[in-house]
């Protein structure tokens, strides 16, 4: 028997899919295995060399098509729910033409525009187009990301639960973060902790000491920590539901820092805010990028903070909306992104401190809330 129907899977998804494809000539969507696909209907799949693809036709009904024996699993799942047709197909049929013989009956005639999802393997992408050798191949993103940028209630409150776990996380640093240990057993602990709080995967902890502060996405190392590092921390992980935690704080282990770190890092801090509190509808992504950035630049340090503000956060780490220069979409209420302005001082350290925010009817609602100022752990 299929699952019950999830406050986090409907049919309204699929379906407004469909109108966005029509609304931007898009004749056919193809999203095969990814978060696109878990985010239209719940369905999440293994990528591999089978074809597994939900085609949306902008006219008709949508459809599953999967091998034969995976369709048990998705009829038990929420995308058998939803009552999708699923096309089952066997070891020795050609799945592509399955699915382009059926999307042109739906459609009434073959498919000019086809969007496929921008994770799609290259071998799915190229085997949809050669069973459709007359439409242009084309991005799904305007169609899904648009979607998937706007976080429902059921959403946010998963996000929510998410940011309350990795919080959890770094009010539990001083256990594992202490002069002599390496970063490599630290990020161990950590991780262990992420999981034990809540999370069913790890996707990343960065413990960023001393001049491996200033490497924003630096790899765990045999590096020892030392009395008086500044130390790096972001980490995140999975929920059951596939959503995601994003959180980043900097400590100082063993003993405070000197007044130019503390002086630098208040520049930091006060530019973390001002992005925040720029949040709200009709403020554009890169106004919030600008908010922290002039903060930083204004006081001397502009150069040293090298990458975006922010990015979007649900079923990926990284998804719509990047809160960047350049990107003049406005927020809207449901965005959910981080607000992460750093600064790196390449040779000797760096600090970030990283929320996810999401935005509401008039302001950001912050789903992260450990101190932000600049811990001191006893070593």
């Amino acid at each position: 028997m299929p699952t019950s129907p999830s406050p986090l899977v409907t049919l309204d998804r699929v379906h407004a899919a469909r109108e966005g494809a029509a609304e931007l000539g898009i004749d056919l969507l193809v999203v095969t295995p990814g978060s696109d696909l878990r985010y239209l209907c719940g369905y999440n799949a293994h990528a591999m060399e089978r074809l597994t693809a939900l085609a949306v036709p902008r006219r008709g009904e949508p459809f599953l098509v999967v091998p034969r024996l995976e369709a048990p699993m998705v009829a038990a799942g929420p995308a058998g729910a939803l009552g999708l047709q699923v096309l089952a197909w066997d070891e020795t049929d050609d799945p592509f033409a399955l699915l382009a013989r059926t999307a042109v009956d739906r459609l009434g005639a073959a498919p000019a525009r086809v969007a496929v999802g921008a994770r799609t393997w290259a071998e799915h992408a190229l085997g949809v187009q050669r069973a459709l050798p007359g439409a242009a191949l084309e991005l799904a993103g305007p169609v899904v990301d648009r979607l998937r940028m706007v976080k429902s209630p059921a959403e946010v409150a998963e996000l929510a639960a998410a940011g309350a776990a990795i919080d959890r996380v770094h009010a539990r640093m001083g256990e594992w973060l202490r002069v002599g240990r390496t970063e490599r057993e630290v990020g161990a602990d950590v991780a262990a902790a992420i999981r034990a709080e809540g999370h069913v995967g790890v996707d990343f902890t960065i413990v960023g000491s001393g001049p491996n502060g200033a490497s924003p996405h630096h790899e765990l190392s045999d590096r020892v920590i030392e009395a008086g590092d500044l130390v790096v921390v972001d980490i995140g992980g999975e929920t059951a539901t596939g959503y995601r935690s994003d959180c980043t704080r900097t400590y100082a282990v063993g003993r405070a820092p000197g007044p130019d770190v503390a002086d630098w890092y208040g520049v930091l801090h006060e530019a973390q805010r001002a992005a925040t509190a720029a949040v709200r509808p009709g403020v554009t992504a890169e106004q919030v990028d600008a908010a922290a950035r002039d903060v930083i630049a204004g006081a001397g340090w502009g150069e040293y903070f090298i990458h975006r503000t922010g990015h979007g956060i649900g079923l990926d780490t990284h998804e719509a909306p990047y809160v960047v220069a350049g990107n003049d979409l406005p927020l809207a209420p449901g965005m959910a992104f981080s607000v992460e302005p750093g600064i790196y001082l390449p040779g000797r350290c760096g600090a970030r401190i990283e929320d996810i925010v999401v935005c509401t009817e008039d302001r950001a609602a912050i789903l992260n809330n450990g101190p932000r100022e600049l811990a001191i752990l006893a070593g």
